[in-house]
């Protein structure tokens, strides 16, 4: 079993020529797959790679309650 390998957000941004507010920002809204480690995020490299094939699940839409 090979363990996967995780990127932090800033090496993520590096990889994608983007900046780290970008990645934290697709960390938060659940585009782009990621878990907490110890207050920092980790992207595994096959979570980024789905990513950017567009392979990746859509994040979860919230249901806003209506009023009646």
């Amino acid at each position: 079993m090979t363990l996967p390998v995780f990127l932090t957000p800033e090496q993520v941004a590096e990889k994608l020529q983007v900046t780290t507010r970008s990645v934290y920002n697709w960390l938060r809204s659940g585009k782009l797959k990621g878990l907490r480690a110890g207050g920092s995020w980790r992207v595994a490299e096959d979570d980024l790679m789905a990513f950017l094939t567009g392979t990746a699940p859509e994040p979860e839409k919230k249901n806003a309650k209506s009023k009646k």
